[in-house]
């Protein structure tokens, strides 16, 4: 039996002691193609008899529609919004992430807290107060830190869904068009996901080849960890 870790004294009340099941984080900038690596994943994993759960930034029933209204109405603090996005985590830590670790799921996470202390960093909180937020959370098996260049990022953007105000930084005025400051924004997460690589223990892989390409190098990094599932 595998020991359960966190980052910090984790929850007081919920009994974890034994998780069987496997947490893979995927972690990236916007339009790095996490989703698109997250259903390919899936799909191989179950392919392969695993039982398989997915979960993702704002995605908890409790906070996911205060948190999309938040966002429309822009109305509340820098820090305000750190927290909300804290409960929205918590909240799924605990009510979907570790009762389907306990199952012995294979989770899969579009995103963990990585990214939030990213973006709070990015609009002015300290480094330290940022991460200590998140001593609650589990440690996962493993974390596959999707990385790729701004020009590519750019490119997938233009092509595809086109640019959004939240993933632009707009909030912060980091330009005062929608292209400029993507291009801000998007490099100021860059440099915080690679601070963050490193204290954290991502596994790397470069996200400007193609989607095969990628996925053929996320099977590589989760085999060996799937070997004691």
């Amino acid at each position: 039996m595998k020991k359960v870790q966190f980052y910090g004294a984790g929850f007081p009340y919920r009994p974890t002691d034994d998780l069987p099941g496997k947490l893979i984080v995927l972690e990236g900038t916007d339009g790095v193609g996490r989703s698109t690596q997250i259903q390919l994943l899936r799909q191989w994993l179950e392919t392969q008899g695993y039982a398989v759960s997915d979960t993702g930034l704002n995605r908890s029933a409790l906070t996911q529609p205060g948190l999309d209204a938040a966002k429309q109405g822009h109305t509340l603090s820098r820090l305000t919004m750190s927290l909300f996005y804290a409960t929205d985590f918590a909240d799924r830590l605990e009510n979907q992430i570790i009762p389907a670790l306990k199952a012995g799921f294979i989770v899969l996470s579009d995103r963990y807290f990585y990214s939030i202390i990213a973006r709070d960093i990015v609009r002015g909180a300290d480094i330290e107060w940022a991460k200590g937020v998140y001593g609650f959370a589990l440690v996962p098996d493993i974390i596959i830190y999707l990385r790729a260049d701004i020009e590519s990022l750019v490119t997938r953007i233009v092509h595809g869904r086109g640019f959004n105000y939240w993933e632009a930084g707009m909030d912060i005025r980091c330009a005062d068009n929608l292209y400029d400051s993507y291009l801000v924004y998007q490099t100021c997460l860059l440099e915080q996901f690679d601070i963050l690589a490193k204290d954290y223990d991502f596994n790397v892989i470069n996200a400007n080849q193609p989607i095969r390409h990628v996925f053929s190098q996320l099977r590589r990094k989760i085999k060996p960890m799937l070997a004691n599932a």
